[in-house]
């Protein structure tokens, strides 16, 4: 029975690389059913029995894409560390930038690519992928970002702080590497001194548009409660 079920999630994983690597060369629109199953050597009942269909599998292809670049174990560990909010926030970024090619991680094979062909053009899956991938995570960063700013985690600045925290490693994660080498070598040639300077600039950052008190009683949002 073990040998039965090992047997299973080993080709449930074959299925899955397969198919996000056939989702990162092509996109969603130009991927079929028959491909994925022709270079998997297996079938489409396969297929369903593993994921429940096409669609289905494209969802798991999507999550697994987005765990590459970082994945939800890693976020609950940092937000429910011992350690001081800014602390937290330094090894966020450390967990950040080691996703990204200039960190210590090797780059993901195909994930990153998928998620581009996702944004570029969208499908229907993207709001699934929102709503159960994407929305826990920034939640666990949400309650990072807020503890280092003294704000509930609803309000608007803590939620626009997240994107000005998430772009530059983003940025560092999708840029070519040869062209980062080429304009900006120093991104690669020491991340220790890398992740200094950004923990430094988000800190200052955060401390920078943090709300001033008088405005914060006014627009403060009544019924906010840290996630």
């Amino acid at each position: 029975m073990r040998a039965m079920r090992s047997d299973g999630m080993e080709k449930r994983r074959h299925i899955l690389q397969v198919a996000g690597r056939l989702y990162a060369e092509k996109g969603h629109a130009r991927t079929t059913s028959k491909e994925i199953c022709a270079l998997a050597g297996t079938d489409i009942a396969a297929v369903n029995y593993h994921f429940g269909s096409k669609g289905a599998l494209y969802d798991v292809v999507l999550s697994e894409a987005h765990a590459q670049f970082v994945r939800i174990d890693d976020l609950e560990r940092i937000a429910q560390s011992a350690g001081s909010p800014e602390a937290k926030l330094r090894a966020l970024l450390r967990l950040l930038l080691q996703g990204a090619p200039v960190g210590s991680r090797p780059q993901p094979s195909w994930g990153l690519q998928v998620l581009m062909h996702e944004i570029m053009a969208p499908s229907a899956h993207i709001a699934t992928l929102a709503r159960k991938v994407a929305l826990p995570k920034a939640r666990l960063v949400m309650n990072i970002v807020a503890d280092v700013m003294g704000e509930p985690v609803g309000h608007p600045t803590v939620q626009r702080a997240i994107a000005f925290l998430l772009m530059p490693c983003m940025m560092m994660a999708i840029a070519p590497k040869k062209l980062k080498q080429t304009v900006l070598p120093a991104l690669g040639a020491d991340p220790q001194a890398l992740l200094d300077d950004m923990t430094r600039y988000a800190l200052a950052g955060l401390k920078a548009i943090k709300p001033h008190p008088a405005k914060t009683n006014r627009s403060r949002p009544s019924s906010s409660a840290r996630q």
